[in-house]
C-alpha cells in the first residue's frame, strides 16, 4: 500500500483536528489539558509540532472526541471473498499470532 502522507504530515494533521475539535468545544489549552490529564506544555507542543506520546493522544481524545473512532480506524479489515472456497478456507485458517516478514 503507497501513501503520499508522511508520518510527520499526518501527525500535524490530527493535531490539527484534535485542535479543532477543542475549540468546537470551546475548551482552552488550560482547560483540556486539566479534563484530560495531559500537561499543558505537553499539548501545545502536541498542537504546535504533532508530537505527543500514544497514551497522552488517547487521554486527549477520550476528552474531544469518541475512543470507539479510534478503534474503529486501527482495526484491521477482513478480507472480502469472491468464492465459496475462500470462505470454506477462511472458516479452517487458525488466526496468526506472529508475522513472518522482517
Amino acid at each position: 500500500m503507497v501513501s503520499l502522507v508522511t508520518p510527520t504530515k499526518a501527525a500535524r494533521k490530527i493535531a490539527h483536528n484534535v485542535r479543532e475539535r477543542r475549540l468546537q468545544l470551546e475548551l482552552t489549552q488550560a482547560g483540556l489539558a486539566k479534563r484530560s490529564g495531559v500537561p499543558l506544555p505537553t499539548l501545545r507542543k502536541f498542537e504546535q509540532q504533532g508530537t505527543i506520546s500514544l497514551e497522552s493522544f488517547l487521554k486527549l481524545y477520550s476528552v474531544v472526541g469518541d475512543l470507539s473512532d479510534v478503534i474503529a480506524a486501527t482495526t484491521a479489515e477482513k478480507n472480502e471473498f469472491t468464492s465459496i472456497n475462500e470462505v470454506l478456507e477462511e472458516s479452517n485458517r487458525v488466526p496468526r499470532q506472529r508475522g513472518k516478514r522482517q
